[in-house]
């Protein structure tokens, strides 16, 4: 910085200084500078825009009695749960809520597996947002040895039919998958060990999410394989910069449904190497899983 700038700058801080001197003189509350980054700036500006597109998009599922359901998978420290704030901060709790299931207890054991997470499925009206769904016995459960093969591989063939039949029924089903890179997710885990305000995310299960990367990766392509149909596709996402991801993920939903009073100018564009179709992940994965396997 020059000399002039530098003067200038210091001068506009001492001006500053003398108004909030006199603001505290008056009894009033002090204003203090709060430096933020340009691209920060610019994401939430963009992001409260695009919320209150949702609003619009809400009061549309509402008026029209529509049933709109939305899927969360992706890897321990994906960036679910913070995608899934942002969309539901400021609807209306009324009329959209976030199912995010526990372990199953010893009597839903018993049930027909769907059974649980059918009770939640959105009703006319409704936008129902699932934080990891019965795509577990796809994912952790084979990996962990939380279900047989028997179980996996049953779960696998029902699961289309399972969608199809709440698509038919006029349920709108968007599915996410969060692809977070294994140096991301690494990075995130040690976060959450050295943050007090972050420790209770850690579980026995994301200890041993790095370890068993390759078995994820191989259940995550069986998944794809099995369920991205055309009724019910993946929408893949690339979440290692979180930001970057919750506003292309609005962007995909608020483009799914035309509403009144959508914004003419507003660019729902959304970004081919962070938000693509799960066909394009078969297709790396499967490349993926050969190379390695001739290795």
């Amino acid at each position: 910085m020059g000399k002039k700038l530098q003067k200038k700058f210091i001068a506009l801080c001492e001006e500053k200084c003398k108004k909030e001197g006199s603001r505290i003189a008056e009894g009033k509350e002090p204003r203090l500078p709060v430096w933020k980054k340009e691209s920060t700036l610019n994401y939430e500006k963009e992001l409260k825009i695009l919320q209150m597109e949702l609003l619009k998009l809400q009061n549309h599922v509402k008026e029209k009695g529509l049933k709109l359901l939305i899927i969360f998978e992706g890897r321990d420290a994906a960036g679910k749960g913070g995608t899934i704030k942002r969309i539901i901060e400021h609807l209306n709790p009324r009329g959209a809520r976030v199912v995010a299931l526990g372990k199953p207890s010893d009597v839903e054991k018993t049930q027909w597996y769907f059974q649980r997470y059918t009770t939640h499925l959105p009703s006319g009206g409704e936008i129902t947002i699932f934080d990891r769904s019965w795509y577990n016995r796809a994912g952790v459960e084979p990996v962990m040895g939380f279900c047989t093969e028997q179980e996996h591989a049953r779960f696998l063939h029902e699961v289309p039919f399972y969608e199809e039949m709440q698509v038919g029924s006029g349920t709108h089903l968007i599915k996410f998958y969060l692809s977070v890179s294994k140096e991301e997710q690494a990075r995130r885990f040690h976060d959450r060990k050295v943050n007090p305000l972050k420790n209770f995310k850690i579980s026995p299960i994301d200890i041993k999410a790095q370890e068993l990367w390759d078995k994820y990766t191989i259940a995550k392509y069986s998944m794809l394989l099995a369920s991205h149909t055309e009724h019910a596709p993946w929408t893949i996402l690339n979440s290692d910069d979180k930001k970057t991801a919750r506003i292309n993920v609005i962007k995909h939903i608020l483009s799914s449904f035309d509403y009144e009073g959508k914004s003419p100018d507003l660019d729902l564009k959304t970004e081919p190497e962070i938000l693509y179709d799960g066909s394009k992940e078969i297709i790396r994965l499967e490349k993926l899983i050969t190379e390695e396997k001739m290795a």
